[in-house]
């Protein structure tokens, strides 16, 4: 189904590899919950915190077709709305007497809509993923969309000033903190108009849940992988050491589903007497990403929880 070249995405409510824990279903609740209210939800949290995912699993739940934005520095009002692009020609030829010969040519531009007056016209679910990327200035398309639920066209659209938002209409935002590299602060208006939900990383259980479904592991090798990566992680929040200048963090659930993979796929084991392994652990938890954090205090701290925790 394609409209105006936007084509929706059918998701199916039950998406294969997709973790529900009771924490996992709690976060899946309240959103459910908030935009059924009729109020957009934001969710906002470090790279690797599974965003996206939750993000387009709560967008199936709605039961509606999808429609996904990323969000880019290059991005514009017109990504959003749509504009005039290209031009159609028309030719009439009038030969109704045949010694008369006439020709009509005209030209004009061609209006097409693009994603977010789609989902809007249509009642579709909008997930604008990692929509502080875009410049402020660019989604103010959004505000009158949330609040008023109207939106504001163009004058090339042709007559018509505003489109009615349809009821059907939901929209699900994610965002990386402003301190990463490449992240513009949201406008406070569209803020205001979102029920924020932050989200921090997850629970043991559900790591080591996500890191068996994404890597197709046993629990009993998805323990210590999860517990080292934990771990690190720990050791680079002590003392605000554990984000680089641009505020990522190696040592995410991410993290433990990239060793995890690996390790499947080259039949290893996550045991220190693994010579294969320790070098994944270690080019995964890469030193160079940590910025401020000396080099060889991670690669000891690497060292020393691979023999606490894969020995």
């Amino acid at each position: 189904m394609s409209m105006d070249g936007v084509t929706p995405i059918e998701l199916a409510k039950e998406q294969p590899g997709f973790v529900k824990t009771p924490l996992v279903e709690s976060i899946v609740d309240r959103c459910l919950a908030y935009l059924g209210a009729g109020f957009p939800v934001h969710l906002t949290g470090a790279a690797g915190t599974g965003k996206t995912s939750l993000a387009l699993y709560v967008a199936a739940q709605i039961g509606r077709p999808v429609v996904v934005v990323h969000g880019d520095e290059e991005l514009g009002t017109s990504d959003l709305v749509g504009g005039n692009y290209g031009w159609h020609q028309r030719k009439v030829v009038d030969n109704f007497i045949h010694s008369v010969k006439k020709v009509d040519h005209s030209m004009e531009s061609r209006w097409v809509d693009n994603r977010l007056t789609v989902a809007c016209k249509h009642g579709f679910t909008l997930v604008y993923d990692e929509f502080t990327r875009s410049r402020a200035e660019a989604n103010n398309a959004l505000l009158s969309v949330l609040e008023e639920r109207v939106l504001d066209m163009p004058a090339g659209r042709g007559d018509q000033s505003f489109l009615r938002v349809s009821p059907d209409f939901h929209a699900i935002f994610t965002s990386n903190p402003t301190e990463y590299a490449g992240v513009h602060r949201a406008a406070d208006a569209l803020q205001d108009r979102m029920i924020t939900i932050k989200l921090g990383h997850y629970d043991r259980e559900t790591e080591i849940a996500i890191a068996m479904a994404k890597s197709g592991i046993d629990r009993a090798q998805a323990e210590p992988i999860v517990d080292l990566v934990r771990g690190v992680r720990e050791h680079q929040t002590k003392g605000k050491n554990g984000h680089n200048g641009d505020g990522t963090c190696p040592a995410t659930i991410r993290a433990s589903v990239i060793i995890a993979t690996v390790l499947k796929a080259h039949d290893g084991r996550p045991v220190a007497a693994d010579k294969s392994f320790v070098c994944l652990c270690h080019d995964v938890l890469d030193s160079s990403r940590l910025g401020a954090m000396p080099s060889r205090g991670i690669k000891d701290e690497v060292n020393r929880l691979i023999k606490e925790y894969a020995a």
